[in-house]
């Protein structure tokens, strides 16, 4: 009952979402695809709603193959400081200037990818020189990274004139205002090129939930099956930061209430995952957009304001 009723309210206020924010819309204009409302509900509004369900998505599933990869509860893209990495790679590009395509990609969605890409080949490299307790020292490892690229972001501000250092504020402060269908357009496709991946390798990833010696015995190539989904990972956190900017704890949230709702295996929680992850960013993206202020919230903050408490409540619990 529980459960139903939760999954109702996130289906209710998913719907309404397009409908609720600081201009009221009139039903007549949007169904009659005339006037403002009709503008601002299809190009603004709607367009929003399915880029935050697509961001939800990407990010919980990153969260979840991460904490299965690794086995670790801690385990995601935004503490082991791959999403840090593709918002330097991004500052980085606006920096320098660069909004040219390169291959039809845009250089802050190249740039971020290739800081995502850089940070996994980081943590797989300083991996190998970790032995029993590799887990908690590769999550101090992602800190330690972090907080370096916190660093030479600050010298990217310090080095910036004021127009490049307004772009890096609100770009690391996080946004889903996005206007047109081409960005959630672009984030469908890797989110359902995620989804895909995962359900793919679904059994692998059951047999590495438990350890790698067991995947091996059984025939998986378990550093082959790692390093692709850990690439294809980083692919999509790095398009997803280039775009939004890093949103954090989604990744660390969503994969431990699903596992808490549905005590299932790893290769039945996939799809549950990716959609209640999209249907929570949507209601955080909501509540910043409906709390009663001069601008509009940075959805980082609420996503930070429930997910750091939530962080505290999971490293103590797995101490006990």
């Amino acid at each position: 009952m529980i459960k139903t009723t939760l999954w109702i309210g996130l289906v209710v206020i998913v719907l309404l979402s397009p409908f609720l924010g600081a201009v009221d819309l009139s039903i007549e204009d949007i169904v009659h695809l005339k006037g403002l409302s009709a503008q601002i509900f299809y190009e603004l509004r709607l367009p929003r709603v399915f880029f935050t369900f697509f961001a939800g998505a990407v990010l919980a599933l990153s969260g979840l193959l991460f904490q299965t990869l690794f086995r670790n509860p801690l385990m995601t893209p935004y503490t082991l400081g791959i999403s840090s990495g593709a918002t330097l790679g991004a500052g980085v590009a606006i920096k320098l200037g660069l909004n040219s395509l390169f291959f039809g990609i845009g250089a802050v969605t190249l740039f971020g990818f290739l800081g995502a890409l850089l940070t996994i080949f980081l943590l797989l490299y300083l991996a190998q020189f970790l032995k029993g307790s590799q887990q908690s020292s590769l999550l101090l490892l992602g800190i330690a990274l972090s907080l370096f690229y916190s660093a030479a972001l600050m010298l990217i501000f310090y080095l910036g004139n004021t127009i490049q250092n307004d772009m890096l504020i609100r770009f690391t402060m996080g946004s889903l205002s996005i206007i047109g269908w081409q960005s959630p357009l672009v984030l469908g496709s890797v989110a359902f090129f995620l989804t895909l991946a995962l359900y793919a390798y679904r059994f692998e990833l059951q047999l590495l939930a438990v350890s790698q010696e067991s995947a091996k015995l059984k025939g998986v190539e378990s550093q082959k099956v790692t390093l692709i989904l850990l690439l294809i990972s980083s692919f999509a956190i790095g398009i997803l930061v280039s775009i939004s900017g890093p949103i954090g704890f989604v990744g660390l949230i969503v994969p431990h209430i699903v596992a808490k709702l549905y005590p299932l295996t790893v290769e039945r929680r996939i799809f549950k995952t990716a959609l209640f992850g999209g249907f929570f960013l949507v209601v955080c993206d909501t509540i910043s957009r409906t709390l009663p202020s001069q601008s509009e919230l940075p959805i980082g903050i609420i996503t930070a304001l429930i997910g750091g408490p939530f962080f505290i409540y999971l490293i103590i619990t797995n101490k006990r």
